[in-house]
């Protein structure tokens, strides 16, 4: 038998009166002004319909995944066969700090490794140096010595990780450091596989850590691109970074094309150095952003292949289907997230995952709720990494190959982005000599 529970005392309660709003009959309900735009400011359809794809031939501008020109994914299968790889951003304070915080993301499920380096060490001054007081380890970890990159990846083998590295003026150097270090745990070259950033051109456009005049920055990026394609064929030389122009205020369209643009200006001075496209241009990897705008993002990255592709085949040569692929790696955007109510940015971090997954991206870092605050903390960074998984093991996204493709909203919005783009890239992709 239940006891009966009390009655609740209500007596200093205060009322509250609820009042039923409503519009005549005749009258629908107002709702606040507001404009229909995407985040870029691009006019939005309350309905899309085959009207927004006039001339649009999807057996030309879609195709089917892992052919030509690849818009609908690079492989045939995506993450039907292979998730993409969950590859947090970390560093910070000392090498053997960091290495702790690699090793945790590692047995936490983390796939891939992706370094970042403080302030110094990005404009290539040693912690001693005057100039880096009050900045050594406070937004990536300090490197300067060979050491210092030993210490950084003690214990984790390196030819069975993939390892990203966010540099770019002093990328030579600390490659080379990475490459002893590889050899110190009797790793070969050839089996090591990853990313250098090397993108100095989005520097001058967006970040501005560069160190020397454009012209002898891409004299070394070229040494590198011949360098690897000769000596440590699986690494990508260069990440063509749009996300930093977008973090300093582009739109998706002119994140895509400045990127595209810079792209297409590597691929010319690898040409310049007698190098075959066929041969260099699968190295060449790419770095978007990922906002909360799904449609929009969704949209730029498939457009994004498309155009890549068609450049790459029309006006540069290319016929290995690998020389076409634009594959990619995306990180949430850092700044969509706010100070105040931070745990909301675990929704953001979440939604804006999930476009770059729809936009079958190869690699993803997502954001932690505290970054706008502070280095993230251990327990912020694994939620972070358990959002992607939550992603990747329970809700059915990955099973599905391009699941918006021959929607009516995205190819509308991807076909109209292409237009201005190329125009945009035919203005901006300069032979390197000129710079």
């Amino acid at each position: 038998m239940t006891e009966k529970r009390p009655e609740p005392d209500t007596t200093d309660r205060p009322t509250i009166r609820m009042t039923a709003i409503t519009a005549p009959d005749d009258e629908p309900p107002t709702t606040p002004e507001r404009s229909f735009t995407t985040l870029s400011g691009e006019p939005v359809p309350g309905v899309a319909t085959p009207r927004d794809l006039v001339g649009f031939d999807p057996s030309t501008k879609l195709g089917s995944p892992g052919a030509y020109p690849f818009t609908r994914g690079v492989y045939p299968t995506m993450y039907r066969g292979r998730l993409w790889t969950m590859r947090q951003f970390a560093g910070f304070g000392t090498p053997a700090e960091t290495n702790d915080r690699f090793r945790h993301l590692l047995e936490q499920g983390q796939g891939g490794l992706s370094v970042a380096f403080d302030l110094p060490t990005l404009m290539g001054l040693d912690s001693d140096d005057p100039r880096s007081e009050g900045e050594v380890g406070r937004c990536g970890v300090a490197t300067d010595s060979l050491d210092d990159v030993v210490t950084l990846f003690d214990g984790i083998p390196l030819d069975a990780v993939t390892t990203s590295m966010t540099i770019n003026a002093p990328a030579t150097v600390i490659f080379a450091f990475f490459l002893v270090a590889a050899e110190r745990q009797g790793v070969s070259w050839s089996a090591l596989d990853g990313t250098l950033q090397t993108d100095i051109l989005k520097e001058y456009i967006a970040q501005k850590e560069w160190v020397f005049p454009p012209r002898p920055h891409l004299r070394l990026i070229g040494d590198l691109m011949e360098f690897c394609a000769a000596n440590v064929p699986r690494w990508h030389p260069l990440s063509v970074s749009g996300y930093h122009i977008r973090e300093a205020g582009a739109t998706a369209a002119q994140e895509l094309a400045f990127t595209l643009a810079d792209g297409f200006a590597y691929v010319e001075l690898g040409l310049q150095r007698g190098l075959d496209v066929n041969a260099f241009a699968p190295g060449l990897s790419f770095f978007f952003n990922a906002h909360i705008d799904v449609f929009e993002e969704v949209a730029k990255y498939r457009a994004a292949r498309r155009i890549w592709a068609r450049w790459l085949k029309d006006r540069y040569g290319a016929t290995e289907p690998n020389a076409l692929k634009l594959r990619f790696h995306t990180q949430t955007a850092g700044v969509s997230l706010t100070a105040q109510q931070p745990t909301n940015n675990v929704v953001r971090t979440a939604i804006e995952a999930l476009a770059a997954v729809l936009g079958g991206t190869q690699s993803l870092h997502t954001n932690s709720l505290d970054e706008v605050l502070a280095l993230p903390t251990e327990e912020a960074a694994t939620l972070a990494l358990r959002t992607q998984q939550v992603l990747a093991f329970e809700t059915g996204v990955p099973d599905v190959i391009d699941p918006l493709g021959g929607s009516y909203l995205v190819e509308s919005i991807g076909s109209r982005r292409r237009s201005p783009n190329r125009r945009f890239a035919n203005s901006a992709a300069m032979n390197p000599a000129t710079l």
